[in-house]
């Protein structure tokens, strides 16, 4: 038996390592084949090892890993192969029915299986009495790749092993490092013939996108790419209509970028592809995403992509840090499938990128456990000196929900709120661009008047119970100026919405109010039992400029939860509205449709 290969990651040398144990087998009926593991339950393999899949079960077996046995798979694509030699895409993508605990193979740049001089290369398969595998060593014979398709691979020595069934499916790996360049095909035919094929790594995610994720390219993080397909995939979804071919031509620098290749593209996918893998112009899928932008319909998916493009208008993080608030997101929006089925998401955010932890559509029920089991789970994202925000994003009309009072698990009544500083944000003012450039205008200013005066406690705007200044008029007014309102009332009856609109156009940054409040049942001239609270308020926030006010909001919430009568205090159900835009520097679209 040969050496195995060696383990990839940091540290890695040119010495052969212990095991590299992503190596994997594939059995499918008479069909015996390699793979290799991608992520923690996919597998990838050659489309014909698994051609009899509808009539024997698919098993994958870790060789370095026999503790974990054989493990019956699923095969989720086969990149439409027909069955030829042939036949473009022979590819399989299986999934296995759990997690294992082995690290996945990781990939060379494209570029580093074709350096001069060739690189070895090695190659890991299951050929006839070698259950336990063998090992093949090749270089490539040339980067020009053979119908688009494969790259032609020759015997590193003219007395090694060749291939033959069993190493269709495995990695082509550097000797030197362990990263994967492609995957093992087919053999060359005939009487001593020593050759093979290799669909490049490249080629591989062309016919499974999710692939690219894990490719290098210059410029953009695997967060960028997955991003940036995720956002391409949803403007397929939703019928966008564009001439892709024309995006290429706007993508590419007009002088010195490769021309339309032959045949053009069919899809939105196939231009991403070729501008990350085929276009040596890093900048050249930041320019496709504005483009694209351009015909999509959808607010929040137009400003997704153009906030992946980096465009002036959408929202950006600042050259410094601007506090220690870490944010936990849960953004809610009502499902299509039922009037009180919602869409949750909960992500976190660290160093500016979104990390989404789950999603699901529930009926509004379920929400509370799902969503704080979530946000439980978040903090192991987290670093432990972090201080820590829980954001939820809400429909304009679910803003006064009680989220702050939520449990925070099953088997724990203690409300969220109390232990964390909770705030709401509105959806709909998340997506529109203009008013988030407006808050980061006024919070900019803030930042600039604590430079200049040290902190400086912001002016609270009193919305009492029987105020009838115009919505306009109030928007206009608050523009500039307003960075935090207090209401008597939640904004459920009609004058206090139009009032509450009026402070989210005017992007006031920091609004809030008595989950109940004031009923409005007193005359005109009567003392208003709301304006207590916003004396109160204002009491408690005189000394707080507006970043510190979560924190705070958190302690009285805290402090009428643990009073002799609670039903009495009066920041008994405080709410808190508290956007800073550059706490949140990823585009507000879903990971998923709420359509279930």
């Amino acid at each position: 038996m040969g050496a195995p290969l060696p383990r990839s990651g940091p540290g890695a040398s040119t010495a052969t390592r212990p095991t590299a144990a992503w190596h994997a087998r594939v059995d499918c009926g008479r069909e015996v084949g390699a793979g290799f593991l991608v992520t923690a339950r996919t597998v990838l393999t050659c489309a014909h090892v698994v051609r009899e899949r509808a009539d024997a079960p698919v098993t994958v077996t870790f060789p370095q890993a026999a503790g974990l046995g054989p493990i019956t798979a699923r095969t989720v694509s086969d990149s439409g192969w027909g069955g030829g030699d042939l036949d473009p895409g022979d590819l399989a993508v299986l999934e296995l029915p759990h997690e294992v605990p082995l690290a996945p193979v990781e990939f060379a740049a494209p570029e580093e299986g074709y350096e001069e001089p060739p690189p070895r290369l090695l190659l890991y398969g299951f050929p006839v009495h070698y259950d336990e595998g063998a090992l093949a060593e090749y270089r490539v014979a040339a980067a020009q790749r053979i119908r688009d398709e494969w790259v032609q691979l020759e015997a590193w020595t003219g007395h090694g092993r060749p291939v033959s069934p069993g190493f269709s499916g495995a990695a082509v790996v550097l000797a030197g490092g362990g990263r994967a360049v492609g995957m093992v095909t087919s053999a060359d035919g005939g009487a001593g013939a020593r050759g093979a094929r290799m669909l490049p790594a490249a080629v591989l995610a062309r016919h499974w996108p999710p692939l690219a994720d894990l490719i290098p390219t210059p410029g953009l993080t695997g967060p960028d790419r997955a991003g940036l397909r995720r956002l391409v995939a949803e403007a397929e979804r939703s019928g966008t209509e564009c001439v892709p071919d024309r995006l290429y031509a706007e993508s590419v620098d007009p002088v010195t970028g490769p021309p339309l290749p032959p045949g053009g593209f069919r899809s939105l996918w196939q231009v991403l592809w070729y501008l990350l893998f085929e276009v040596a112009d890093p900048a050249a899928p930041a320019r496709f995403a504005g483009r694209l932008a351009d015909f999509v319909a959808e607010p929040a998916l137009r400003y997704a992509l153009r906030r992946w493009a980096g465009f002036p208008d959408a929202p950006v993080r600042p050259a410094r840090p601007v506090s220690d608030w870490t944010p936990i997101v849960v953004e809610l929006e009502r499902s299509g499938s039922g009037g009180r089925r919602f869409l949750a998401e909960v992500s976190t955010y660290r160093d500016g990128h979104r990390r989404l932890l789950g999603s699901r559509t529930l009926d509004k029920r379920a929400l509370p456990r799902y969503v704080t089991e979530l946000v439980d789970a978040a903090f192991h994202e987290l670093p432990h000196e972090a201080r820590v925000l829980i954001a939820f994003v809400l429909p304009r009309g679910s803003l006064n929900e009680p989220v702050a009072q939520w449990p925070r698990g099953p088997d724990d009544p203690s409300p969220l709120g109390c232990l964390y500083p909770v705030v709401v944000m509105d959806r709909e003012r998340r997506r529109q661009g203009s008013l988030q450039h407006a808050l980061l205008r006024k919070w900019r200013l803030l930042d600039e008047r604590a430079a200049r005066d040290g902190p400086v406690p912001a002016d609270l705007v009193r919305v009492e119970c029987g105020s009838t200044e115009d919505q306009g008029r109030l928007t206009v007014r608050l523009f500039d100026e307003g960075h935090v309102m207090a209401f008597t009332a939640p904004p459920t009856s009609p004058r206090m919405r139009r009032l509450f609109t009026a402070g989210l156009n005017g992007s006031v940054p920091v609004m809030l109010w008595p989950r109940t409040g004031c009923a409005g049942g007193h005359g005109t001239g009567e003392p208003c039992p709301g304006g207590e609270f916003l004396d109160r308020l204002r009491t408690h926030l005189a000394d707080l400029p507006p970043e510190e006010i979560p924190h705070r909001v958190r302690a009285l919430r805290r402090d009428a939860y643990l009073s002799a009568d609670r039903s009495a205090h009066w920041a008994r159900d405080l709410s808190l509205l508290w956007e800073d835009p550059r706490h949140f520097p990823e585009p507000p679209g879903h990971a998923a449709s709420p359509v279930r």
